[in-house]
């Protein structure tokens, strides 16, 4: 599967992450343990929502929709 998620800081709750990933549990780990650069300034980090797609393109697409100026609107009015 693949899996769209999204996080948010808990020490700075208005910072947001939106990754792809196949393997939720071993990436937010990764997060959380600062091996990431750009979440690594912003960790811990806590998982508000994820959804899973069978097809990987379909996921990219809605990771990209996400992180765009009207995908972050519809995030922030359902998701978050």
């Amino acid at each position: 599967m693949n899996i769209v998620y999204i996080l948010t800081s808990k020490k700075h709750p208005i910072r947001y992450y939106i990754g792809l990933t196949q393997d939720l549990k071993h990436r937010i780990k990764e997060h959380n343990n600062g091996d990431s650069l750009y979440t690594k300034r912003y960790m811990p980090w806590e998982l508000q929502t994820y959804i899973t797609f069978r097809n990987k393109a379909r996921a990219e697409e809605f990771e990209k929709y996400l992180k765009s100026g009207s995908g972050f609107a519809f995030l922030k009015r359902r998701f978050l």
